[in-house]
Formats: structure tokens, C-alpha cells, sequence
């Protein structure tokens, strides 16, 4: 007898394989094929079933504290999510670093600190313990690996942050890796990245580490099996210098793993330079190893706030003014003199690559929350200027303050078909993957979960690959990049990770804010369309577009739900004695 069948809806099973008329079936959590009666039948006629999608970068470490669903990605069909990325995890730091991580993660994450003040204990000892606490209590397949600048923090206390790592020092983020790694890691993560700054605006600490302290790292992962390396350096924004690809080939031979970066932009406007950067991959695997990128699929709409001040305060002469508490920030902000200032600064040389913000009229009021500006949302900030006669620098500032400094901001960016048809090219490049979502991260400034329904609505009005291709790279690709266990596939006996889909209306809602962080904190937030069902081994997570509240995930552990995915070159580099 089948606990559940899906009955007659077309079959995409993620491999690629052209989708079929049939019927899934559901036993103790697991696939079945055979047919048979059901406890229950739920007619599927028209929708796609299709395997979970897997994300394989997001930052749900302190989320799924207060939130088991991890919402909003099930609403998108996420039914796997990979945290502790970038190198930024909770554990194995404890209470002793609680303030400077929360202040870190808030600064770089774009984490509102009172939702990670009010929402973590901070009591467990070590990573297995801080996992433990997940065991049995979430909504979504979760895994995590473990961040290198909480690992220094741990070894080298305050001296983590641009100190350089003695030998002793090294053998211990060692050996705390490898305590993490057995207690079921998924792995290591690291980041040279000049835009990740702690909460004091210093260099996070793993971004003082030296080469060998990196490969040192990750040989204690190749010691486990199942494990994998994530990681973002500088070159991954500005383009990869030969002693990076050195050292990206170093880490994965070191590892026997291969390692994927964060986030390759794929634009029209520079059409070679994902190409550019693409070619690392070709170099590391000239050494035997093997280097994957993630690519966003979906044009990032980040939005800015006078609230959060980030971004902004990196043009000249702004910082001061957002640095001060909200209401003396309103005062100043519509004091004459100050706005002078502001607008020199922003229209300066010095503002750089930041100056275009100074063209105002081109900006968008994506989000208002006074009442007298909600004729305002949706239009730009010159076609407001126009209809009250004012110079757009004046009208946004106006409608910032009425709104509390509340207001959403965004540049006008399009995809253009030239983008579309590109992104589509890349995805079927094996150097590729879909991912970079940062879900749970960023949470003022964009929603991230978005990803995956992108991706089905894109495919689906723009075309360029089939829905099954689209599938596909969704779900058994990033699985098979992680060697998850009996996941990202329709298969007899694998886990019943499944997705039910309406083709016609997938996609999903605008990003809209949401206060329900705890103290009182709030995120961009967008619901999915067209998700009629998403079952997490089985039981039922979401149904007709609203989370159900049940927790059937599963806390992924290295070994156990995960395989090795090895490199041609696996062990030619060790990092001992280095």
C-alpha cells in the first residue's frame, strides 16, 4: 500500500530525459514505481512532478533557529539547502565569540543583528552540538559547512582579524575542522572577497589567511568522505589572477575534491567576461583538479534603503550622515545644506564605480510605506519629481523621509533577450552551475529564494532550453556536484523529495518587506506561484502556495548523505608541514 500516489501529471524526473504522462508513488518516504493503491491519490493532470531543486549556497544557519521552513525557499520548490558558505558559519565558535560573529555576519550577510540577538542561544560547544540542535526540527533537507573565519576566530581570538596564523594556531582550525567534519560537515568554505568586511568595516578573518594555512584546510577535508569546498576570492568579482588559479587549483587537489565559487555575472554588456572568468576552470583542471561557478539565473534587483545605509555609504561624504540614529538621520536628511553636500559628494570623481547612483531621476521607488507615497511605488524617481515639481534629488529624499527611511530603492535593471540567451549558454557549460541564491542572506536588500522560479517562469516564456534541461539543472546537477545520497532524481527507492508544479502560472510574487524577524526585524520577502505541492521525504511542506508547517527535513550529514566526488588529481597536494 502506497502512502501517497500522484496520479497522471507529467513526469520530469531530472535527468534530462523527456517528461512522461504517469504516476508517482510514495512509501515511508521513499520513491515508488510499481503502482498500486494508495492511502491517498491526489490528481496531478496537467502539472509537472518533478524532483526537488537543491541550493547549494545559502546562509539559513541562523534562520532555521526560529524558522524551521527556511522560508520562503520550499514556496520555490527548494527542498535542499547547503548553509554555512562564504565562510561564515555559526559553530564551532560558542558564546565567547557570539558578539563579534552576529556583528560579522550582520555587516557582510546583511543578517539584521536584533533578529540574530534575539533569535540564538549561542550555547552549544563545538559544530556537532550546534547541528544537533537542527536534528529533527526543520522543514527542508539541510547541510552545512564549516566556515573558516569562525574557525580563526576560535584559534586566534581577536588576533583572527589581520593577524597571520602561527603553526600551533593552524593545527588548530585543523583540528577543529576535522571535529566538525566527522560530526557531519558537508565540508569547508572560505573567502578572500574585498567587499566582505566584519562589523567593525575590517577584513574578515579568513581573509588574513596565508596559502598554506588555506591548503593545510583543505587537506583535513579530503580526509572525510562526502565533503566538498565552497569559496569566493577576489578574483571571482574582478577576474581570476594566475596566482588565484594557483591557489584554487592547490585547494582542490589538496581537498581531492572540486570547489565552486561564488557568483559568475553573465551580462550582454560584457559578453567575453564570463568567458574570462570561465577559463580558470579549464587552468585548475590542467592541474588535475576541478572548479566549478555558480551563476545567478535571475537579474539581481538589489534594493537600497536610507535605513540600512549600505552601499550608499560608500559614496563620498555620506557615511557620517548615515551613521546616525534614524531620527536625527531624518532631521539631517532634509536639512538643505545636507543635501547639498550629499549630492556633491555622490556626482564626485571620487564616488567611482558608485557615481552612477547620482543620476536620481533613473532610480525606482520599488517599496513605499507612508501613505501619501503609495501612488509612488513602482514609478521612477523622476516621473515623481515631474508630477511635484521638484528637482529628484529633493523628491526622493522627500519620500524617504516620509516613509521613516523605509523606502525600497533600486536601479532599473532588464534582462535583455541577448542576457537571457546567454545565461541559457551557460547553464549547459559543465564549468556552470545554477546557484548563488544567498538565501537567508541580504535580507534588506533582496530575496535571493526567488532563484528557482526564475529559472521555470524564464524557461517557460523565453525559452532557449526545455523544461526538462531547466529541471535538471536545478536538481540532479548541484546534487551530483555534492554527491548527495539518493537525491535530485525521480527514482525507484530515492528519497521523495518532489515538486508539483503548474507550468502555466509558475514563477513567483514581488519582493515585498516583512516584519516577522525575531526582534521585530525585517526581510524582503516574495511568494512562490504555482508550486500545488512540495513534499520533503515524503510529507507534505507546502501545499496550493502555503507552507503546511510540518518539519520532515532531514539534517544532512558528510558520509552518511553524501558520497565523494573526487578530482583527477586527488592527493597530488598535501598542505602538512606547509
Amino acid at each position: 500500500m502506497l502512502d501517497l500516489l500522484l496520479q497522471g501529471g507529467t513526469v520530469i524526473d531530472g535527468s534530462g530525459a523527456p517528461g512522461r504522462v504517469g504516476d508517482v508513488g510514495i512509501r515511508e518516504g521513499r520513491l515508488v514505481f510499481e503502482g498500486g493503491s494508495a492511502r491517498r491519490t491526489v490528481d496531478v493532470t496537467g502539472l509537472v512532478v518533478c524532483p526537488g531543486f537543491v541550493d547549494l549556497h545559502t546562509h539559513y544557519d541562523a534562520q532555521l533557529s526560529w524558522d524551521a521552513s527556511a522560508s520562503p525557499s520550499p514556496l520555490h520548490g527548494v527542498t535542499t539547502a547547503i548553509g554555512g558558505n562564504c565562510g561564515f558559519s555559526l559553530a564551532p565558535a560558542g558564546a565567547e565569540h557570539a558578539d563579534y560573529l552576529m556583528r560579522m555576519m550582520a555587516r557582510v550577510e546583511g543578517m539584521p543583528l536584533a533578529a540574530l540577538e534575539a533569535g540564538l542561544s549561542w550555547d552549544w560547544e563545538g559544530f556537532g552540538d550546534w547541528m544537533g540542535r537542527l536534528d529533527g526540527a526543520i522543514g527542508i533537507n539541510a547541510g552545512f559547512l564549516c566556515g573558516h573565519s569562525a574557525l580563526r576566530r576560535v584559534a586566534m581570538g581577536d588576533d583572527a582579524v589581520g593577524g597571520v596564523a602561527q603553526p600551533s594556531q593552524v593545527a588548530r582550525m585543523v583540528a577543529l575542522l576535522h571535529e566538525a567534519l566527522a560530526a557531519g560537515a558537508m565540508g569547508f568554505s572560505t573567502s578572500t572577497a574585498p567587499t566582505h568586511n566584519d562589523g567593525a568595516g575590517d577584513p574578515v578573518p579568513s581573509r588574513s589567511a596565508s596559502t598554506s594555512e588555506m591548503l593545510a584546510l583543505a587537506s583535513a577535508v579530503g580526509a572525510h568522505p562526502g565533503t566538498t569546498v565552497e569559496l569566493i576570492l577576489a578574483g571571482c568579482l574582478n577576474g581570476f589572477t594566475d596566482d588565484e588559479v594557483d591557489l584554487l587549483a592547490g585547494i582542490s587537489l589538496a581537498a581531492g575534491r572540486p570547489v565552486n565559487w561564488n557568483v559568475l555575472g553573465v551580462s550582454a554588456l560584457n559578453p567575453q567576461g564570463h568567458l574570462r572568468q570561465l577559463s580558470a576552470s579549464d587552468r585548475v583542471a590542467a592541474q588535475g583538479g576541478r572548479l566549478v561557478a555558480l551563476t545567478l539565473p535571475h537579474t539581481m534587483q538589489i534594493r537600497l534603503s536610507f535605513l540600512s545605509g549600505f552601499v550608499l555609504d560608500g559614496l563620498p561624504g555620506w557615511r557620517p550622515v548615515l551613521g546616525l540614529a534614524p531620527p536625527e538621520r531624518m532631521v539631517a536628511l532634509s536639512d538643505p545644506a545636507v543635501r547639498a553636500r550629499l549630492a556633491a559628494g555622490a556626482a564626485s570623481d571620487e564616488a567611482g564605480v558608485l557615481r552612477g547612483l547620482a543620476n536620481w531621476a533613473r532610480l525606482e521607488l520599488a517599496e513605499t510605506f507612508a501613505p501619501a507615497n503609495a501612488a509612488f511605488e513602482g514609478r521612477t524617481v523622476g516621473e515623481v519629481a515631474a508630477s511635484l515639481g521638484k528637482e529628484p534629488f529633493d523628491a526622493l529624499l522627500d519620500v524617504v523621509v516620509a516613509d521613516g527611511l523605509r523606502t525600497g530603492i533600486r536601479p532599473v535593471m532588464r534582462e535583455s533577450p541577448e542576457d537571457w540567451k546567454l545565461k541559457t549558454e551557460v547553464w549547459r557549460d559543465p564549468r556552470a552551475i545554477i546557484g548563488g541564491s544567498d538565501a537567508g542572506a541580504h535580507l534588506d536588500m533582496m530575496c535571493g529564494a526567488i532563484y528557482s522560479s526564475s529559472v521555470l517562469a524564464g524557461v517557460r516564456d523565453k525559452g532557449g532550453l526545455t523544461m526538462e534541461d531547466a529541471v535538471r539543472y536545478l536538481t540532479d546537477v548541484p546534487a551530483r556536484l555534492y554527491g548527495l545520497r539518493e537525491r535530485g532524481r525521480l527514482a525507484e527507492g530515492w528519497r521523495a523529495d518532489v515538486v508539483v508544479f503548474d507550468p502555466a502560472r509558475v514563477g513567483h510574487g514581488p519582493e515585498r518587506t516583512r516584519a516577522d524577524l525575531p526582534g521585530g526585524a525585517s526581510r524582503l520577502y516574495a511568494e512562490g506561484v504555482g508550486f500545488e505541492h512540495v513534499y520533503v521525504n515524503g510529507v507534505e511542506v507546502v501545499a496550493h502556495d502555503r507552507l503546511t508547517g510540518s518539519t520532515p527535513g532531514t539534517l544532512l550529514r558528510s558520509g552518511l548523505d553524501s558520497e565523494t566526488v573526487s578530482v583527477p588529481g586527488a592527493g597530488a597536494v598535501s598542505g602538512a608541514g606547509l
